[in-house]
């Protein structure tokens, strides 16, 4: 195979929410610890080399909707991807089309793993956003023009920095995009034995503009 083997883990609600105030009860908690350790704990079940999520889950826990610093006149970087660290124990895989998440570092903290982070883009994305990664040592590759190509950046995540096993984290848009892509091979998913009970708060898996096909 010619990507990495997929698997969406996800930690969600009794009514498939995976954000919400249930996270913050003692139920919620004891879930989120289960959660962690099947992926990242010291003898975690999956031996994945990276795990992806889209913007907006970046945004909520690790970036926390941080402006990018920009030099709109930064010097014209090379064309193509940008592979500034190809033998990471872990790495972070950000989906970010346009370019717009505000970084402060290359190295990712999550509770205790430390991930390399590549960044996902699109052709859309501006000189000054890549010359801001580039700055701060972080990874990145180009998989299509207006729209993101699922199967282009799946083969370079495997070509480029050697990921086999690649953990897919939501958000629901995302999950979704993969499952309808075919490029979802396996779900595991930690049920907090607590509801939401909120039609805001994400789900597992969501159509974008609430179509699905």
């Amino acid at each position: 195979m010619d990507r990495p083997y997929i698997f969406c883990h996800m930690l969600t609600s009794l009514d498939g929410k995976i954000m919400g105030s249930y996270m913050d009860t003692a139920e919620g908690e004891t879930a989120g610890n289960v959660f962690y350790n099947i992926a990242f704990g010291e003898n975690p079940y999956y031996k994945h080399q990276g795990w992806l999520s889209g913007r907006v889950t970046t945004d909520d826990n690790f970036t926390f909707y941080e402006v990018p610093a920009l030099n709109e006149d930064a010097p014209a970087v090379p064309a193509g991807d940008f592979v500034a660290e190809e033998n990471a124990t872990m790495y972070y895989v950000s989906v970010d089309p346009s370019g717009r998440l505000g970084w402060k570092s290359s190295e990712l903290i999550y509770n205790d793993t430390h991930a390399h982070v590549i960044e996902v883009l699109t052709e859309k994305a501006g000189n000054a956003y890549k010359a801001f990664l580039r700055s701060l040592g972080i990874s990145y590759i180009i998989a299509g023009k207006e729209t993101l190509d699922y199967g282009m950046a799946m083969k370079k995540l495997k070509r480029l920095f050697g990921i086999e096993t690649l953990m897919l984290g939501g958000g629901g848009i995302l999950n979704w995009s993969f499952i309808q892509a075919g490029m979802c091979d396996e779900i595991s998913v930690v049920i907090a034995p607590a509801a939401d009970g909120s039609s805001e708060t994400p789900a597992l898996f969501n159509a974008k503009d609430n179509l699905a096909s």
